[in-house]
């Protein structure tokens, strides 16, 4: 289950960020490669996780639940400096879908259900992403996605203080 929400969690920042974002024409197709991009970076990360711990084993849980937390001080930290400019759809799916790498290696470190957490994130991140811009479209103003960064960086290094207790 916690697979699950923290899936969710993730496709958050994409939310905030796809908020802002009032004239994307290819709202679909963007929806979509984000959505497999965070498929794809988790498992890399995963990998790179899972052989972190193979070197790393007593250290694995402190580091991760660093990283996580570190992630998550990066999410709230970054709604203060944000300038949005055109760019290609493929770059920005690739920016918005570059923590979830980060993340899924803290999550390969703590040997989380990789399949379960990709699946779930890839879902999450479609439905989330294309709402938001869809969302952003029909206002014609750019939202304040601020808050939902808070909410995702508070989690991640809520989950990132829970993990280090538990181990």
């Amino acid at each position: 289950m916690q697979e699950i929400l923290i899936g969710l969690v993730v496709a958050l920042d994409v939310v905030a960020l796809y908020l802002l974002l009032s004239t994307v024409k290819q709202r679909f197709f963007l929806a979509l490669w984000t959505a497999l991009l965070h498929m794809i970076f988790p498992i890399i990360g995963f990998t790179i996780g899972n052989m972190m711990v193979a070197i790393l084993m007593q250290w694995s849980n402190i580091i991760s639940s660093i990283l996580l937390f570190f992630i998550g001080l990066h999410l709230i930290l970054s709604t203060h400096n944000r300038q949005i400019t055109p760019i290609p759809v493929w770059i920005l799916a690739i920016s918005a879908s570059l923590d979830t790498f980060s993340v899924s290696i803290s999550f390969g470190m703590l040997n989380l259900q990789k399949y379960l957490f990709i699946i779930s994130a890839g879902i999450w991140t479609f439905i989330l992403s294309y709402i938001s811009l869809t969302l952003a479209r029909r206002s014609q103003r750019s939202f304040k996605g601020h808050s939902l960064k808070w909410i995702a960086g508070i989690s991640l290094m809520t989950f990132s203080v829970y993990a280090l207790l538990n181990n």
